[in-house]
C-alpha cells in the first residue's frame, strides 16, 4: 500500500487517515465502481491497483456476484451487483477460440473466484463452416478482486455437458461427453483450488453423459439426463469421505431442459424450477425430502402484444436466498398480414424470495446489452457478512 500512497498527494478521503478511507472504499459493492473511478483521478488508480484488489482480497470481501452468458452477448460474460442494481460486463476469457460458440461446459464458484470449466467449442455457423467441434479440458479462473481472468491447471479429460458441484471447497466433475465416447463418459475429477491440482477419483458405476451436479449434505450428487420423466429415478452419490459411489433412489422432479435449475438455498433446502406447461417454482424439505409447489413464474407481457407469453430458455441461479430468472425467449404470434410467430430474445431479470409465500415477483435492472436470449451459463458469489 505504500508505493501507491506515496504517489498519491492529496488524501484518498479528506479529513480521513488514508488506512480507513481505503477501508470504507473496499467495502464499497463492485457495481459502484464504475461511478466512483469517475470522481477523480486518484480514485480511479486506487480501484485499479494491487494494493487495492489485495486489501479486499485479504479481508475476504468478494462482494455479491451473479455471473451470466447469453447467446446474444458474443462469449463475453456479465455481472449482476444486486446492491447497486448494476449489470457491467467482465473481461473476455482469453480463450484460443474467441470467436466460436462455447456450448455444454459448466461454470462454478469457490473460494471466491469463479470458474469456467470445459465445454465444446463449435462455429457459430454449423450449416457453412468446415470447423469441427472441439472438445476442451480448459479452465478459466475469473478473480472478482482483480477483476481479470486466468488460464489455471486444465482437467485431466476434455468433456461437455458434464455434472458438476463444489463440495468442501473442492470442485466435483463427473462423466459428459467428448469427441470419442458416444455413450458418455464415466470418468470423474476433483479440483483443489488452493492446490491448483485435479486428482481422479472412482469412476461412476455407469457412463453418463448430459448429467446434473448436485452438492448436498456434503455429498455430489450425479442425476441422469432422465430425471423427471419417470416417477422413481436412481441417482447416483459421491461421499468425500471415504470416495466410494452409492446408488439411491428419489425423487428429482426436474425437467430434461433445466440443466441449469436446482438451486440449494441456506438451510439446506433445495429449490428449482420445472417448465412443464408453466414453469413451477418447487422446493424440497430438509425434513421428510417431499417437494412442494410454490408457485409460477410469471409469464411475460410484451408492448402491444394481446397475450401473456411463456418464457423458454431462460437462466435460474439464487443469490442471498432468492431465485432469478434471467433472459430466455419468447414466441411472439404477429396478428398482421399473413400470421407467423418471431422469436424475441429477452433481457428481463426477474426476483423473488421461494421460502415465502405467496411468491412475489419484483424485477430488476435488465442485463446490459447485447446480452439478451438464451442462457447459456450462470453462477452465483456471495461475499461473508462485513460485520
Amino acid at each position: 500500500m505504500t508505493s501507491l500512497m506515496e504517489t498519491i498527494h492529496q488524501p484518498i478521503i479528506p479529513g480521513l487517515p488514508d488506512d480507513l478511507a481505503l477501508r470504507c472504499l473496499a467495502m464499497i459493492s463492485h457495481g459502484y465502481h464504475g461511478i466512483l473511478e469517475t470522481v477523480c483521478r486518484e480514485w480511479r488508480k486506487l480501484f485499479h491497483s494491487a494494493e487495492y484488489s489485495n486489501y479486499k482480497a485479504r479481508e475476504g470481501w468478494c462482494g455479491n456476484w451473479l455471473f451470466v452468458l447469453t447467446e446474444g452477448s458474443e462469449n463475453q460474460w456479465i455481472a449482476y451487483d444486486p446492491e447497486a442494481d448494476r449489470w457491467h460486463p467482465l473481461p473476455r476469457v482469453p480463450t484460443s477460440h474467441p470467436k466460436q460458440k462455447h456450448l455444454g461446459f459448466s461454470c462454478a464458484c469457490v473460494s471466491n473466484k469463479f470458474l469456467l470449466i470445459g465445454g465444446t467449442y463449435e462455429a457459430s455457423d454449423q450449416v457453412f463452416s468446415r470447423q469441427k467441434a472441439l472438445t476442451t479440458n480448459e479452465v478459466f479462473q475469473f478473480d472478482p478482486f482483480r477483476k481479470e481472468w486466468r488460464r489455471v491447471t486444465s482437467m485431466k479429460t476434455p468433456r461437455s455437458h458434464f455434472a458438476c458441484s463444489v463440495v468442501s471447497g473442492k470442485v466435483y466433475v463427473a462423466g459428459g461427453r467428448d469427441t470419442s465416447s458416444r455413450g458418455g463418459l464415466a470418468l470423474v475429477e476433483v479440483y483443489n483450488p488452493l492446490t491448483d491440482k485435479w486428482e481422479d477419483l472412482p469412476p461412476l458405476p455407469s457412463p453418463q453423459m448430459d448429467c446434473i451436479g448436485l452438492s448436498f449434505e456434503g455429498k455430489f450428487y450425479v442425476l441422469t439426463d432422465l430425471v423427471g420423466l419417470l416417477e422413481q429415478e436412481t441417482s447416483v452419490v459421491f461421499d468425500p469421505s471415504d470416495e466410494t459411489w452409492l446408488s439411491i433412489d428419489d425423487i428429482w422432479p426436474f425437467s430434461r431442459a433445466m440443466h441449469l435449475g436446482i438451486q440449494v438455498l441456506d438451510g439446506g433446502h433445495i429449490c428449482t424450477v420445472v417448465d412443464w406447461g408453466g414453469s413451477s417454482v418447487k422446493t424440497r424439505e430438509v425434513e421428510d425430502g417431499e417437494w412442494h409447489h410454490r408457485g409460477l413464474v410469471p409469464p411475460v407481457i410484451l408492448p402491444d402484444h394481446p397475450r401473456p407469453l411463456e418464457v423458454f430458455d431462460y437462466g435460474f441461479a439464487a443469490l442471498r436466498n432468492e431465485i432469478y430468472v434471467l433472459g430466455g425467449r419468447v414466441l411472439r404470434w404477429e396478428e398482421t398480414g399473413t400470421g407467423k410467430f418471431n422469436i424475441v430474445k429477452l433481457s428481463t431479470v426477474r426476483v423473488c424470495n421461494p421460502l415465502s409465500l405467496p411468491l412475489r415477483w419484483r424485477e430488476t435492472r435488465p442485463m446490459c446489452k447485447p446480452a439478451s436470449g438464451s442462457i447459456l451459463g450462470c453462477a452465483s458469489m456471495e461475499t461473508r457478512s462485513l460485520i
